[in-house]
């Protein structure tokens, strides 16, 4: 998991940030200014600071935020002037946008603030529907607005085009401010922030919801905030029907706010569509007579803090009841509190003003159990606090040993200032009266809420503050739960001591003077000050001592995440981590390298000792020749002949070993046919791959042979539970590996494939085969070096180690396994047909698919019915409208068709008469196994450069495709030792584009080629070991009629299939002329193809006929591959049924011609990772 950050401001207004892998606070010296807030995501953090103005600071990320601006050229034909730019009064501007409604020409393009700067200057795209235009890029219709071809006919009236100009916004890693020219209209500055809303919308990329409030009481909501327009573009007043102090917005719908007499406002209304909300409706005080102070919301949960400090979690918040139905008390006492990712709860507590960890929250568990305190220390940095009175005053920022009126704080004079420092010491007010601590705390009055609204009975009260410790204990009575509606429950005061300094003091300027005169004793009158402030005056001296704990003011933990597997190092007390840094400064410096020689050489050692000792012994007779055993177990068999169906029998799995110490074994299924009883036998030497597959009712897989392949017919079996299916698998492919003496991982000439189920299979280019069980749907290899991609698009690289998943013990390796996780989306579709009567419902025909159903329609499924695809998955959302349909949705998220099945449109038209809208669920995977994380960039293609089995490369070429079509190069992968950190590499390099990209692939000899979103074809010149991005992309037309999609290259082969499933090969190809000069028709029905390094061809074909019908998603392999007939001539099936990736990158051996294909020659055990809750299908047991 990668790193991501909680952010703070301690009391002097200094911002720090604390990483999930680090374990210290590091000062963010960027910040020139003190800040009373701030509010963070994970891609950026937003503040205010003490001159009242907005901040942001935008992370610096390898691919850079760019932003496209286009316009385009009109011009009309005239018999005199040709095509001119004379247009007729009717027709749309010269310069125009897309629509010609509005007028754009180059000159009016400007920045939006100094942050950004442009890349370069205008240019024609000469791209038009994935096709090359002529010079110039123009397009033809007959008239404005028509269908634009590219080609110029002899009706060609008008023509146009686009000219493109990319922005890119330079701000990052630094605190900017922003543009005063869009602030300048608010009437007072703002006195708080929050940012969330990034999972209400996908569209636009990145969109955030940012919400202030200003010192009046008045909502503001920042407007048009996006990837591509990180700044926003203007406030916008939200009305609110009090004064609000505080406000809280949670990464979904939920906004709460916090008025000044302590009741709660909810905002409804909140949406995709309205992101400012509709309403408000108000939630009381979960103390009756004790209002709030601060609330905290994140994706399911609201926290609030009181007047007294207290803390309490509401229950029943969601999505479809924002408001919650009742508080809950919960200990410890704090004086804000912040939600971060995964509900994630932070706060800051009132006695120490430390940082706070909520332990213990879960999916299950919202409210967590117990409160710890993050004790990490500082960075190194101790300087002097520069701020000045009047900054600090301006920020809201009083520091000092008493309380004074902001009059005489405003009227210190030199004198008493050098008086108090030679003193040593402040002099106390008459109503503290004791003698003053050795160190008084420092409190940003401002930067707390509660010192705002609370007092407003203006009664000082002392408090004994006990030594705070280094975590907040529960309870051991139950918590205590307050309804809506129960009545009003006591709360229970701060204690009173008399004779002791108060920590912290709530004093009402207006009321100041009456209470000097009258003495603690006086009673105070109310007041409506805006200014309710405590002020400490500040002494020049060291803002912390060396050992004196940092006090905080602010904590925000929305961009921080900590899963509920996630170790941390924030809880080590100063004292254990100082011992552990001098026993490790004692011990000796032992290297990995240093440890694996001396294990080599003791095993050496031990290896001839037991040679020389057996000498002696060599001419005895063997007592024993071989040893058996046998596992026993009862199961369920698919029936080979007619009627099929599920027979109970006795499995049994007979493994020996012989005099040499090789295994070998044998798999009998005890049966009983007409009441005779017989059985099967398999060798396991003959296995050929293990396939799990998981239904509805039973926990079944299958087992290929050779033979069986040839069939289309494996033995499938069925175990009574889940955990007895894995502990099968495992045996049987550590038996299988046994059998042909397989250890350890993957050799570098691995063939790797995938299922649609997401479970990896490898095999070896001989008969020899290696199981694992790896989670990645995508996989690419070269050198050893093996990245892969997950269902959620986080890059993983394998390790070198082998096991994890439900390999454990000998099958597993005992180092190089890591924690993985991983999220998909679960769709189902609701549809509804229109009648006359009642308009659209889900009453269909008998005829009609059903009204809940998966995409083909042919099987329901409900919100209640749909599981997770398997039960190593589990639910973490809840069924939400999917509008990132392809084809478009209305607001409601229905898409239209004349009829189902048909083409369906976002828009209705009156021929729409069904249709239909998906529901998307996220569900979470967690498992183990040899792969380890590459953040922060998300990616959708991978490829490596293949290499030779002799090849010796220096840098390993890898290029990427991030998730929203960015073209990456990795720098800094070697190859010298697999599974090393040399494979993760050390940066990515952004290689500029004009349009996303959805596949990529890279030759032998750097040859770079990939494939548009539009469906065009790219070639990069000039790439090479020296010039890894290359200079320029080269357009290749795409075969006439045809978008690509998929991109293979090999050594001199370049093959690409299109969106009809039509496989093409690139005539022409050289080194002289790399981009090839034709395309030509090689096959049909094919999904993905993987040339490896000597132009062998594979591919994932469908509509290949099986044993009974045709399946879908079959290994193939392309025969006669030659070096001068490199198209080959015909193709070989391998295990058919359920396939979706196959990589040949890495496999530079030639492969020994066998019946089979090399599928066939496989024996894997995979982990059920993705498998689908349906029967199987065709015979095949991973079917589609």
């Amino acid at each position: 998991m990668p790193s991501s950050l909680l952010w703070a401001v301690d009391v002097y207004g200094r911002v720090y940030s604390l990483s999930t892998a680090g374990q210290q606070w590091e000062h963010c010296r960027d910040a020139h200014l003190e800040f009373k807030r701030v509010t963070a995501v994970q891609q950026c953090c937003w503040s205010i600071a003490c001159d009242h103005n907005i901040y942001l600071y935008v992370h610096a990320s390898e691919v850079p935020i760019r932003y496209q601006e286009e316009t385009y050229e009109n011009q009309r034909w005239n018999p005199v002037d040709g095509f001119s730019d004379r247009l007729l009064p009717s027709d749309r501007w010269q310069w125009s946008d897309i629509t010609g409604l509005k007028h754009q020409p180059l000159g009016d393009f400007q920045l939006p603030s100094e942050n950004w700067e442009w890349e370069a200057d205008w240019y024609i795209d000469e791209n038009f529907g994935g096709e090359p235009t002529e010079k110039g890029g123009w397009t033809y219709a007959i008239d404005f607005p028509a269908t634009y071809t590219k080609d110029k006919k002899w009706n060609s009236c008008v023509r146009r085009r686009r000219w493109i100009r990319y922005r890119r916004y330079k701000a990052q890693d630094t605190w900017v401010k922003i543009p005063s020219e869009q602030t300048e209209s608010l009437p007072d500055p703002f006195n708080d922030i929050t940012c969330g809303g990034w999972e209400i919308t996908e569209e636009p990329r990145g969109c955030l919801a940012l919400w202030a409030v200003s010192l009046q009481g008045k909502v503001w909501f920042r407007c048009d905030i996006n990837h591509h327009n990180p700044e926003g573009s203007v406030w916008e007043e939200v009305p609110v029907p009090g004064e609000v102090v505080q406000i809280s917005c949670g990464p979904g719908d939920l906004v709460w706010a916090v008025l000044w007499e302590g009741h709660l406002l909810v905002r409804e209304g909140v949406g995709r569509d309205c992101l400012k909300g509709s309403s408000w409706v108000t939630v009381e005080s979960p103390s009756p007579g004790v209002g709030v102070v601060h609330v905290a919301v994140g994706v399911n949960v609201v926290w609030a803090v009181t007047k007294d400090h207290k803390v309490w979690f509401r229950r029943g918040v969601n999505s479809h009841n924002p408001c919650g139905s009742g508080w809950i008390g919960m200990v410890g006492e704090m004086v804000m509190i912040n939600v971060g990712l995964s509900d994630q709860v932070w706060a800051i507590g009132f006695e120490d003003r430390a940082v706070y960890f909520r332990q213990g929250v879960t999916a299950s568990e919202l409210s967590g159990k117990a409160w710890k305190v993050v004790s990490v220390p500082r960075d190194s940095e101790r300087s002097h606090s520069s701020a000045s009175a009047s900054s600090l005053q301006s920020a809201g920022c009083f520091f000092g040993g008493e309380v004074r009126l902001q009059s005489q704080a405003s009227m210190l004079s030199d004198a008493d200032a050098e008086t108090e420092r030679a003193g040593g010491e402040v002099v106390p007010t008459p109503e503290i009266g004791d003698a003053p601590k050795p160190r008084i705390p420092k409190v940003t009055s401002d930067s707390f809420i509660s010192e705002l609204v609370s007092d407003r009975e203006g009664q000082i009260s002392r408090c004994d503050v006990p030594p705070a410790g280094p975590s907040i204990p529960e309870e051991d009575h139950p918590e205590k739960e307050l309804e809506d509606r129960a009545s009003p429950a006591q709360v229970l005061s701060p204690s009173q001591s008399g004779g002791v300094d108060p920590q912290w003091s709530n004093v009402d300027l207006e009321e100041a003077q009456t209470h000097l005169t009258s003495g603690p004793g006086g009673d105070a009158a109310e007041t409506s000050s805006l200014s309710s402030v405590a002020t400490y005056n500040l002494a020049l001296e060291e803002p912390y001592g060396l050992d004196e704990p940092p006090k905080w003011a602010w904590v925000s933990g929305g961009g921080c995440l900590v899963e509920c597997h996630t170790q941390l190092n924030w809880f080590n007390s100063s004292t254990s981590t100082a011992l552990n840094s001098s026993m490790q400064a004692m011990s000796l410096s032992i290297t990995p390298a240093q440890t694996a020689a001396w294990r080599k050489q003791i095993f050496e050692q031990l290896s001839e000792r037991s040679k020389r000792e057996m000498e002696n012994f060599m001419h005895y007779e063997q007592a024993i020749e071989q040893s058996v055993w046998v596992k026993k177990g009862t199961m369920q068999w698919w029936r080979d002949w007619k009627p099929h169906k599920w027979v109970d029998v006795q499995f049994a799995l007979e493994q020996f070993s012989g005099v040499e110490g090789n295994k070998d074994g044998i798999l009998f299924i005890y049966y009983t046919f007409n009441d005779e009883k017989k059985y099967l036998h398999m060798f396991i030497n003959e296995v050929t791959i293990l396939v799990p597959v998981l239904n509805d009712s039973k926990h079944t897989f299958a087992i290929y042979t050779a033979e069986r392949t040839k069939q289309r017919w494996p033995m499938r079996l069925a175990a009574a539970t889940e955990l007895e299916m894995h502990d099968w698998l495992a045996l049987l492919s550590v038996s299988c590996c046994d059998s042909r003496g397989i250890q350890g991982p993957p050799s570098k000439q691995a063939i790797w494939s995938v299922t649609c189920k997401g479970d990896i299979f490898v095999s070896e280019p001989t008969k020899e085969l290696e199981a694992s069980p790896y989670p990645t749907p995508c996989a690419q290899i070269s050198l050893g070096v093996v990245w892969g991609i997950g269902y959620d698009h986080t890059a993983w690289v394998h390790t070198g180690g082998y096991g994890g998943g439900f390999f454990q013990g000998l099958a597993s390796s005992t180092d190089n396994i890591y924690t993985q996780t991983d999220v998909k989306s679960v769709y189902i579709y609701e549809n509804q047909r229109w009648n006359p009567v009642t308009g659209y419902t889900n009453r269909g025909l008998p005829t009609d698919r059903y009204m809940w159903s998966n995409a083909s329609g042919l099987k329901e499924c409900t919100k209640n019915n749909t599981k997770p695809p398997s039960p190593n998955w589990t639910w973490v959302s809840d069924w939400t409208i999917d509008y990132a349909v392809p084809g478009g949705t209305d607001r409601e998220g229905w898409q239209y068709a004349a009829d189902f099945p048909a083409s369906y449109h976002g828009n209705k038209t009156l021929k729409d008469f069904v249709r239909r809208r998906r529901w998307a669920r996220k569900c979470k995977l967690t498992t183990t196994g040899p792969w380890q994380e590459v953040p922060p960039i998300p990616l959708s293609d991978i490829t490596i450069l293949p290499c030779g089995p002799k090849s010796t490369v220096e840098q390993v070429s890898l290029w990427a495709i991030s998730n929203k079509g960015d073209i990456l190069c990795r720098l800094g992968v070697t190859s010298l030792t697999p599974g090393s950190s040399s494979n993760y590499g050390s940066s990515w390099l952004h290689v500029g584009t004009d349009q996303p990209f959805k596949s990529i692939s890279i030759g032998a000899v750097h040859q770079v080629w990939a494939i548009a979103k539009d469906g065009s074809a790219f070639y990069r010149g000039s790439v090479s070991a020296q010039n890894p991005a290359g200079d320029c992309w080269y357009h290749i037309p795409s075969p006439t009629g045809q978008k690509l999609k998929q991109v293979s290259v090999g050594r001199t082969s370049v093959y690409t299939v299109d969106e009809n499933g039509n496989l093409w090969y690139r005539h022409g190809v050289t080194p002289s002329y790399p981009q090839g000069s034709s395309w030509e028709h090689i096959s049909n029905n094919v999904r993905k193809v993987s040339v490896g390094p000597l132009d062998q061809v594979w591919v994932i074909a469908d509509k290949v006929q099986g044993s009974h019908s045709l399946s879908c998603g079959t290994v193939c392999r392309r025969l006669g591959v030659l070096p001068m007939e490199p198209k080959g001539h015909s193709w070989d099936y391998g295990i058919g049924g359920g396939w979706d990736h196959i990589t040949v990158r890495g496999n530079a051996m030639e492969a020994p011609r066998i019946v089979m294909p090399s599928l066939t020659d496989n024996q894997t055990a995979t982990r059920p990772l993705q498998t689908s809750n349906q029967p199987e299908m065709n015979g095949n047991p991973v079917g589609c």
